[in-house]
């Protein structure tokens, strides 16, 4: 039988720093990640992605663990190659996150990051 806590609002151990259980389940990242994507691609550290997708040159598809509800969702991302990050939805369950270094060409990054806001299905 699954059981259910219901509160308002949350603090810490102390009784101080409190924070709305609204702000904390319509605010907070829903999915992120770091990732190195040079050679044999490998997450680093992840929220809600159980695998990465190599696409081909600086092109990757995280796999959400738990699926949004639409494709009406944000995603933000980059990378330390001194050029661009583009990020997009693919569909309710797959980001595409594709790198780019300062001359904008597709390029792999040893750390590509990606965050995605949104309601969860």
């Amino acid at each position: 039988m699954a059981s259910e806590l219901r509160v308002n609002t949350l603090k810490d151990a102390s009784g101080n720093n409190s924070i709305a259980t609204s702000f904390v389940a319509g605010g907070s990242s829903k999915s992120w990640m770091l990732l190195n994507g040079t050679g044999t691609i490998a997450l680093g550290d992840s929220l809600n992605i159980t695998t990465v997708t190599d696409q081909g040159t600086g092109h990757y598809k995280p796999n959400l663990t738990s699926a949004f509800g639409s494709t009406n969702y944000s995603v933000c991302s980059g990378n330390n190659e001194r050029g661009v990050g583009e990020s997009n939805y693919d569909t309710a369950s797959r980001m595409e996150v594709i790198c780019r270094d300062s001359s904008f060409n597709a390029a792999d990054s040893n750390r590509v990051s990606a965050t995605a806001d949104g309601d969860l299905a």
